[in-house]
């Protein structure tokens, strides 16, 4: 499996992160072992997560995709085969939101203790916007590295004045946003400052752009469907881990599923 450096830190990843807002909602526990032990296996090793997934679920309190990740690692023995990412910001609860110092803090312990694990590897603001207490976000993370308890920090943002306004200010290592082939803004608003700063771009949303403004159902199935076609690697790792009789390829036959889905 090919791997590459995630801008400056020294991380080498392969060019695939599995993203784990899955687990704990479209993944029960069962499932999301198996899949993870699938994408590992086959030579992917960053997974990314964030404290908040999946709060919304109804019945889910929050963090249940870093528990189950955390029990994954302790059963596997994997954690030094896998990069861990991980995320704070979002709003948890009333109670738990924001990005002040003393916040981040205290969010970091609970995500290594539902992580299972002494350090995360890429801990991301999630979200932001100038309004933020940015120099107090940017000391906390300053003091977690420090510490140990995080190796790398970035940010997952879709807002081009915010990624700018770290890119400028911190150290940040990384940027998570919205890029695809038909969604090329970045080009113009900040992939140019990223790479003069030698900022890391993790993409995400690359099959987003299909199936806007369809039903949420519709666009999970036929996401699906489109990885089944154009990741055929990856394809394999999920067939191992689901019944291939519930995972279609999306070719000719299925456009008629498709139109009655409109």
């Amino acid at each position: 499996m090919e791997k590459r450096s995630l801008g400056n830190t020294g991380l080498n990843i392969a060019p695939l992160v599995f993203g784990g807002n899955v687990f704990g909602w479209t993944a029960n526990e069962e499932m999301s072992y198996r899949l993870m032990d699938e994408f590992t296996d086959a030579g992917f090793n960053m997974i990314d997560t964030a404290d908040i997934y999946t709060v919304r679920v109804p019945g889910n309190t929050g963090g249940d995709s870093e528990r189950l990740i955390g029990k994954w690692l302790q059963r596997t023995g994997k954690r030094d085969k896998v990069v861990i990412a991980t995320k704070v910001g979002g709003v948890f609860s009333e109670e738990k939101r924001g990005l002040k110092k003393d916040y981040i803090l205290r969010s970091v312990e609970d995500s290594l203790q539902r992580l299972q694990t002494d350090y995360i590897d890429l801990y991301q603001l999630h979200g932001g916007t100038l309004e933020d207490p940015i120099d107090e976000t940017i000391e906390a993370f300053e003091i977690l590295k420090q510490q140990g308890k995080i190796r790398h920090y970035g940010i997952s943002s879709i807002r081009p004045n915010v990624i700018r306004e770290y890119a400028r200010r911190s150290n940040i290592v990384s940027v998570m946003m919205q890029y695809s082939l038909l969604d090329r803004r970045p080009e113009a608003s900040c992939l140019p400052v990223l790479e003069h700063h030698n900022i890391g771009v993790l993409a995400r949303g690359w099959t987003g752009f299909l199936y806007r403004g369809k039903t949420y159902e519709w666009s999970l199935e036929l996401e699906r469907k489109l990885m089944a076609v154009t990741l055929p690697q990856l394809n394999a790792v999920f067939r191992k881990a689901i019944d291939p009789a519930k995972l279609s390829v999306f070719i000719a036959g299925d456009q008629d599923k498709a139109k009655a889905a409109k």
